[in-house]
């Protein structure tokens, strides 16, 4: 064991999903050096019968704002979940 509380934060940003049943965030790091430390946080909405989450908007978060935004997620009871949709490619990827 390292020493460090379960609960805290990784120190290098990872790729996260989390829903509610209805909604759908997609947390990807997307640019992490010494000076900046953001993720690109995509929206979805669950569509009925099984299909592909409805993606309705991207935004670019500090690292804090999205381990912000996560923490209240899951007050709200938010549960991590497996993959929804293959990622669009990243700002920097074109």
């Amino acid at each position: 064991m390292n020493g460090a509380p379960r609960n805290r934060p990784p120190l290098s940003p990872r790729e996260a999903w989390i829903s509610d049943g209805r909604q759908v965030l997609h947390f990807q790091p997307h640019r992490y050096d010494r000076w900046s430390q953001n993720l690109a946080v995509t929206f979805g909405e669950v569509m009925p019968a099984g299909e592909p989450p409805l993606l309705k908007r991207r935004r670019q978060l500090t690292r804090q704002q999205a381990i912000k935004l996560w923490a209240d997620k899951r007050q709200q009871g938010w549960k991590p979940c497996a993959p929804q949709w293959l990622p669009p490619p990243s700002p920097a990827d074109r």
